[in-house]
């Protein structure tokens, strides 16, 4: 069984009247990428924030040719998809694909670096905003009804573990709509990220993440360079430090031991997120390309795009299908995610596979979601 399912829109959470089975997926028509939006007012910090004109004056190149906290992928070709006996349909047919060189997030974004963007900015993520009745409506079956205002809240979606839980394929027994979480407050009011300036940032939408990377000049990478990349020059291997069973001690990402999703024991050290850098990097020097938290792609997802691609060819530079299909959520527009995260167990996800993927909703956020980035060679 796929036991895989994301929980799907918050307006799921928020109306508590649409069926289990009717999960939202993506428009049949054609769809363009959300715009970027910087709105709200400055916050204010004790200390002064990086400007977007300190981020690109940093990202000048040091005697090496490396950008200070990217590592440079060199081009390559290789097969994309499927390894291992974890892998799902999706993840099939491989696929033989060549990607340019180009500059890599040495870890994912942190709380630090996102504070800075926001205190530059003023910018307001997707899950602090109050939720936009008028538009969602849009995006839903006709005729659903409007909740109650207060449903309608800021909020996102938080992990809840729940004891006796039988039927994994039932994700809505452990991810609660929880007004107030964002990525200020990972785990809804009461909770904050002091003294995780170096955990990665969670919560993030895709509309979070592309403005990020407009200010600092940078971009979501592709599928494609996303997992060349993660598979740090290996061929043919499951998991970004090889074929080692995620499962061996020591280990080797952050992920979730014990019974899922009941009990994480912590033996690799933690039960939620941890600083970025907290295990051995892969080939090419970059860090939790496996765990910790989910990464955003640039991509819509299309359960079929695989099986669109030539496989006696190369395909040069993917960027993945016109348009969103998902199957499971007729309705909504889904982008790919990858990397898996700190919640991920072979019962379950066992989504630290470097060729696994999946859809996330480009609205959605939750606290295991986050993304780093890319920049072309000059």
């Amino acid at each position: 069984m796929d036991h895989d399912l994301f929980p799907m829109k918050k307006w799921y959470y928020i109306t508590g009247i649409i069926a289990l089975f009717l999960v939202l997926v993506s428009c049949r028509q054609e769809t363009k990428d959300p715009p970027v939006e910087i709105i709200g007012e400055n916050s204010k910090s004790c200390c002064p924030p990086k400007g977007r004109a300190e981020m690109l004056a940093d990202q000048v190149k040091d005697s090496t040719g490396q950008l200070p906290g990217m590592i440079l992928i060199p081009g390559g070709t290789f097969l994309m998809g499927a390894d291992g006996r974890l892998a799902l349909d999706r993840e099939y047919p491989k696929h033989p694909v060549k990607v340019d060189s180009y500059y890599m997030d040495t870890y994912e974004v942190t709380n630090k670096q996102f504070m800075a963007f926001t205190n530059a900015t003023g910018y307001i993520t997707i899950a602090e905003r109050p939720v936009d009745w008028e538009e969602l409506k849009k995006q839903l079956p006709a005729g659903t009804p409007k909740p109650p205002d207060e449903n309608l809240a800021p909020g996102s979606l938080v992990f809840v573990s729940r004891q006796g839980v039988v039927d994994l394929s039932n994700y809505f027994q452990w991810w609660a709509w929880t007004t107030g979480a964002n990525w200020r407050q990972p785990d809804g009011p009461g909770s904050s990220i002091e003294g995780k300036d170096d955990h990665p940032v969670v919560h993030i939408a895709l509309a979070d993440a592309k403005a990020f990377a407009e200010w600092a000049g940078k971009r979501l990478p592709t599928e494609a360079e996303w997992e060349w990349a993660a598979r740090g020059g290996l061929e043919d291997q499951q998991y970004p430090w090889g074929d080692i069973d995620v499962n061996q001690s020591p280990y080797q990402c952050n992920f979730w031991q014990g019974t899922f999703p009941s009990e994480n024991t912590g033996a690799d050290g933690f039960v939620d997120t941890a600083p970025v850098g907290s295990f051995a990097p892969n080939g090419f020097g970059l860090y939790d390309m496996a765990g910790n938290v989910w990464e955003i792609m640039s991509d819509w997802y299309d359960i079929r795009y695989y099986q669109s691609l030539p496989q006696s060819s190369y395909t040069d530079n993917p960027k993945g299908p016109d348009r969103s299909y998902n199957p499971q959520s007729p309705y909504a527009q889904h982008t790919v995610i990858k990397g898996g995260s700190f919640l991920c167990n072979d019962s379950y996800c066992a989504s630290y596979r470097v060729s696994a993927r999946m859809p996330l909703e480009i609205d959605a956020a939750m606290n295991h979601v986050g993304f780093r980035l890319v920049k072309d060679i000059d």
